[in-house]
């Protein structure tokens, strides 16, 4: 295998093997499935590594994954070095909240599930398996715990979904917010954090699982954030609902320093601006920063947390580079507007692609958009949308379509319209 795949520039590492130190590891022996510390070393200390240094002699080694290379090496949580595995959130049913806690410096396993989206599920189910606790349904699940477990962080954070595919396109935003806390978190506590990798990139079958892209390549909620996240650029916020206020970091991957304008504005949830300022902002390469604390709890003693969004802006070079929301109550506590007026501007582009143009009246949260019986390749989704500030998709479907066939099938909906 080293032979194989040894001229693929991705290859980072080579790691030895997945949770064996983790889980798998006796002191006495081959008791109880458990492989000895004396066998272990034999092949992942001494064998695997010598082929490594003999064969692809460029590249790094790793024994295990997690893995503490320093102490006790059963400790595979160790925060002050190595590798960890985490999953508190999820299997520990933690909030995601516990996030923002962990110090870890390589974050190489954390995940969160969802369902694919309809037009998978209805791939492998008749209309009476639609229904998330039907045989079929928990027989394509890749946890025995899955679609529980889904559900009670949806009642966490979310109204109850209306229906089944409702159900569906939610637990994807809420996939897409756990690890969104997770990897955003993590970005801002460079250097210390310096590697974040969720579980999973894709699926070997359609099934309600940790991935970001299903098993047909369509992209979920998730997968979307994800490219806005881990951007070269980040402006993220981390709130603090008991003082009112919000502190706004400024993290970057690039090698060179930069510099570039920070904006915020506090809106109430239809849209109305109660704050905007804006500043100059320095950023250091390869590096995270505090940029500006806001005291905000003068509008919160006014407003109430349920009513007040903090929207941040970063530009760079003269062109948006990032933006996040800041939200002090969690979404099902929004009194969002049932009918906020979303618009859609159509214009044709080349090669078969089309450029929709979104506009709202009111504020409208996780706004996706997808074609009615087809497939397409969207270059951002599950946005939030603010009156005054038009957001630009660029959609290109799978089979060639008239302009007038994408219009009549195009799609567009937000967080309400899961449960109203």
């Amino acid at each position: 295998n080293v032979r194989r795949l040894r001229h693929h520039a991705s290859i980072a590492l080579w790691c030895g093997n997945n949770e064996i130190e983790q889980g798998l590891i006796g002191d006495r022996g081959w008791e109880n499935g458990q492989m000895p510390w004396s066998e272990y070393e034999k092949l992942f200390d001494r064998l695997l590594p010598g082929i490594v240094e003999e064969l692809a002699p460029e590249a790094n080694y790793w024994p295990g994954s997690p893995h503490s290379p320093l102490g006790d090496r059963r400790d595979h949580r160790n925060p002050t070095c190595g590798d960890a595995h985490l999953w508190d959130v999820w299997h520990g049913k933690k909030p995601f909240e516990w996030y923002r806690t962990c110090e870890h410096r390589f974050n190489s396993e954390f995940g969160f599930q969802s369902f694919p989206e309809p037009k998978t599920v209805y791939g492998y189910t008749v209309p009476e398996d639609r229904n998330i606790t039907s045989w079929v349904m928990e027989h394509h699940q890749r946890s025995g715990i899955g679609n529980t477990t889904i559900m009670q962080y949806m009642l966490d954070w979310f109204r109850l979904p209306e229906g089944f595919d409702n159900t569906l396109w939610a637990s994807q935003i809420l996939q897409g917010m756990a690890i969104k806390y997770a990897c955003e978190h993590w970005r801002r506590s460079m250097p210390r954090g310096m590697g974040t990798l969720y579980w999973q990139l894709n699926d070997t079958w359609p099934v309600a699982s940790w991935s970001s892209i299903d098993y047909h390549g369509r992209w979920k909620a998730l997968h979307y954030m994800a490219r806005n996240f881990f951007a070269p650029l980040l402006v993220s916020g981390v709130e603090d609902t008991e003082k009112g206020s919000v502190e706004i970091h400024v993290t970057s991957d690039l090698m060179a320093e930069s510099s570039g304008t920070l904006r915020w504005s506090v809106t109430d949830v239809n849209g109305q601006i109660l704050l905007s300022e804006e500043e100059s902002v320095a950023i250091p390469a390869h590096a995270s920063r505090l940029a500006r604390p806001l005291d905000l709890s003068f509008l919160i003693a006014e407003h109430g947390q349920r009513d007040i969004l903090v929207w941040l802006e970063l530009e760079n070079a003269g062109q948006p580079t990032s933006s996040n929301l800041v939200l002090f109550a969690r979404p099902k506590h929004l009194e969002l507007s049932r009918e906020p007026g979303i618009t859609t501007t159509i214009d044709t582009l080349e090669d078969g692609a089309f450029a929709v143009t979104l506009q709202t009246e009111k504020t409208a949260l996780w706004c996706w958009l997808e074609l009615e019986g087809a497939d397409a390749v969207c270059s951002d989704n599950f946005l939030h949308l603010r009156p005054g500030k038009p957001v630009t998709i660029q959609m290109r479907p799978e089979k060639a379509l008239t302009a007038e066939q994408f219009g009549r099938q195009l799609l567009c909906r937000s967080l309400v319209d899961t449960y109203r």
